[in-house]
Formats: structure tokens, C-alpha cells, sequence
């Protein structure tokens, strides 16, 4: 299609617009064959959520302090913080 004037162009893009929609709807329609679920079905689902994001916090802010001071004593730190 050869568009000549903006007004064309505004129409042809609105209509296309229109025409990709309706065809997206009629492509998922499922002809009410795929519905929501009940309540009990629902309250039966079992969500988890991730298990390990305590786990970091409490590493950083306990054993690996725990294990750092136990390799260093006071003298060495002062020589690593001399070079």
C-alpha cells in the first residue's frame, strides 16, 4: 500500500493497529475451554520462595569474621596495613 499524506498514514497505522489486535484475540480465544481456578484449587497451590537469602547475611556477619580473626593476630595486621 502506498500511503501519499499524513493523514493516510495515521489511518493505515490505526487500522493495522486494529486488525493485529483482533487477530491476536481471535488466535487465543479458546472458546471459554481454559478457565480460572476455584478457591480450593487455589488455596492448594504451594508457592516457595527462595531459601537461601538468610544465609549470606548471616556468613558475612559471623563465620567468616569468626575465621579471619582467628588467622590473623594484631602484629601481622599491622604489618599488612604498613604495605
Amino acid at each position: 500500500m502506498s500511503v501519499v499524506n499524513m493523514k493516510e498514514l495515521c489511518l493505515y497505522v490505526e487500522q493495522a493497529r486494529k486488525n493485529r489486535a483482533a487477530e491476536h484475540r481471535r488466535k487465543h480465544s479458546h472458546e471459554k475451554l481454559c478457565g480460572g481456578l476455584t478457591d480450593s484449587e487455589y488455596n492448594k497451590m504451594v508457592i516457595r520462595q527462595k531459601s537461601s537469602f538468610p544465609k549470606a547475611k548471616k556468613f558475612t556477619h559471623s563465620k567468616m569474621w569468626r575465621n579471619t580473626h582467628k588467622k590473623f593476630d594484631v602484629k601481622q595486621l599491622n604489618i599488612i596495613k604498613k604495605s
